[in-house]
């Protein structure tokens, strides 16, 4: 026992055209079954192409995918290191000068206040 209804079919009409069964027109001679085959349609290499370049293949894309981020990661941490580096010197620095300012006594401080005006005469 089917309750479901008949198919809707795709008929061929004898100028060529096709319709479904149940939009047929009135003039209609007959049944004329096409069969269709419904395939997947192939992949677009346009979008491939200009994804690829001329002559570039997919093991180069795939290079670009796997170290472009292993690439900015590494300049990224090349970047830090050379900020802490530069703020290590900026303490060791500031540290190197309020030591020799308060050890050196007079001729610690003169040498201090001449550093200053060095740095404050190249800048």
């Amino acid at each position: 026992m089917n309750h479901l209804p008949e198919p809707i079919r795709v008929v061929q009409l004898p100028d060529g055209t096709h319709a479904y069964t149940d939009q047929l027109p009135a003039t209609y001679a007959g049944p004329q079954v096409v069969h269709q085959h419904i395939h997947q349609a192939p992949p677009d290499k346009t979008v491939q192409r200009i994804a690829l370049g001329s002559g570039v293949g997919a093991g180069a894309v795939a290079a670009g995918v796997y170290f472009g981020p292993l690439l900015i990661a590494a300049l990224t941490a090349m970047a830090a290191n050379i900020a802490f580096l530069a703020f290590l010197a900026l303490v060791l620095g500031w540290g190197i000068h309020t030591v020799v300012k308060a050890v050196g006594g007079e001729a610690g401080t003169r040498a201090a206040k001449n550093v200053g005006n060095v740095r404050r005469k190249r800048g």
